[in-house]
């Protein structure tokens, strides 16, 4: 029954010492699961949703320095970037004359504190997978702790549900993959959970008079907590908000902000919420326009009283995520793993805001072709650690998955770093091709599969329409 399973469910989260918050919000998403509920969004209950720019907005230089002043800053730092291979934290990866997403992040930040004369703090929410290998490649920075505040805390973690029963599976080969992430939307509990000092993270936050929390995914090089949006946000008086970009024919199949009919509230529906005969709809990029970048902004009076008034359970949409038990074995038990999106709390509050930035905030990593467009003469690393687009436009890189998607084979076959691709417009690489030094590529170009293994010469241009 399925009662029973939500008290074994619960006393294996209790036993782990999980967050009796975490267990109340993981029992909320439970009786969703368990009454059917599958998070789905119909096309016909939404309506595209418009928004300002940031660059037709007034920002004074003294209320952007105002209000960086008394921003925090938060960076999601969970993921293990299994899908390229890797068994660590995915930030680790280097990206950047030998620096990892780490070593740039923690610059970025400590040189706005110097040009601001702000605290700035910097805290990473990671996984109890990525806390480790966080830490210790964050030690070499000496001077990025602000004194009261911790430099991580630890999102917390589920049982995965076997899809039949709703019952937590049991995996005996490894017991850690009987254990998920909650989404990062877990963020929001997460600042809940007790410190050592007995209060939280969000009021200890609050207690040093911060007002403001700039959150990013710590693969998205653009999101630096730039002082105009922040001045942006503090002028608002909004309670919460988030950056979003136009889409592009590459976001065809990701997520969008719309406006929901029934309120008129402004909602991000994700893939995973899109039912099937809506995918059309969802691909238009002239009816849905606008994607988020996943940097959000929030008001910590405002997220403290409204977490405070529905007992730490925001109540975001269910993500229903099916999988395998261990995401290596397809033959392993089919489970489920309740997730949100942090995005999505956007619907939680009354007068929370979009706006439209530009690309340059946005260059997530999910995959080794958006690596190899970040290693690239696309962008260039600026002396204060931002990124410059160097580019008229980013092209679109397909690399064949079955060769380029792990990491280890991906850097076999760029052994002297990426090729050129300020003057390209798209590179499709089919099959196993090697690129040796000072590789162009202009324009649109393709590279077939062969019956063996090639390679692209030293110095070669490859040009095409």
């Amino acid at each position: 029954m399925a009662t029973d399973a939500l008290a074994a469910a619960r006393d294996k989260m209790a036993r782990a010492g999980v967050d009796p918050v975490a267990i109340e919000v993981f029992t909320h998403y439970f009786h969703q699961l368990e009454e059917g509920a599958t998070g789905m969004i119909p096309e016909e209950t939404i309506e595209p949703h418009d928004m300002d720019a940031l660059a037709d907005v007034a920002v004074t230089d003294e209320v952007a320095a105002e209000a960086i002043r008394h921003t925090a800053v938060i960076k999601l730092n969970g993921g293990l970037g299994t899908s390229m291979g890797m068994d660590r934290a995915k930030s680790l990866l280097c990206v950047r004359k030998g620096l990892s997403f780490l070593d740039v992040i923690a610059r970025q930040v400590l040189h706005l504190r110097q040009q601001y004369d702000a605290p700035l703090p910097l805290l990473f929410m990671n996984s109890f997978r990525t806390s480790a290998d966080t830490m210790d490649a964050l030690a070499r920075y000496v001077d990025l702790p602000v004194d009261g505040l911790p430099l991580e805390f630890l999102q917390n973690k589920e049982p995965k549900l076997l899809v039949d029963s709703l019952e937590p599976v049991t995996w005996e080969e490894d017991p850690s993959l009987e254990w998920c992430p909650p989404g990062h939307g877990d963020i929001y509990t997460a600042l809940l959970r007790p410190t050592k000092s007995g209060s939280t993270i969000l009021d200890d936050l609050i207690q040093a008079g911060y007002r403001h929390v700039f959150v990013s995914n710590s693969d998205n090089l653009g999101a630096v907590p730039d002082a105009r949006v922040a001045g942006w946000f503090a002028q608002s008086g909004a309670p919460f908000a988030i950056e979003a970009v136009r889409r592009t024919p590459s976001d065809r199949k990701g997520g969008h902000f719309a406006r929901r009919k029934a309120d008129g509230r402004i909602i991000l529906r994700e893939s995973a919420q899109t039912l099937d005969e809506d995918k059309d709809a969802l691909a238009d990029l002239d009816r849905h326009r606008f994607t988020s970048t996943n940097n959000l902004w929030f008001d910590l009076a405002a997220m403290k009283a409204v977490l405070t008034d529905r007992d730490g359970v925001l109540g975001l949409p269910l993500i229903r995520n099916e999988k395998t038990v261990d995401p290596a074995d397809p033959t392993s038990p089919r489970v489920i793993q309740a997730e949100s999106a942090m995005g999505a709390a956007i619907e939680v509050f009354e007068g929370a805001t979009t706006i439209e930035v530009g690309r340059d905030r946005f260059v997530p990593v999910k995959t080794t072709d958006d690596l190899l467009v970040l290693r690239s003469d696309v962008y260039e690393l600026r002396a204060d650690y931002a990124l410059d687009q160097a580019a008229e436009t980013v092209p679109f890189v397909a690399l064949d998955s079955a060769v380029y998607k792990l990491v280890d084979g991906f850097d076999q076959r760029f052994p002297d770093g990426a090729p050129s691709l300020r003057a390209a417009r798209s590179l499709t690489v089919e099959g196993d091709w090697t690129f040796e030094r000072g590789v162009e590529i202009s324009g649109t170009v393709v590279l077939e599969k062969k019956s063996a293994a090639q390679r692209v010469p030293a110095g070669t241009v490859l040009a095409g329409d």
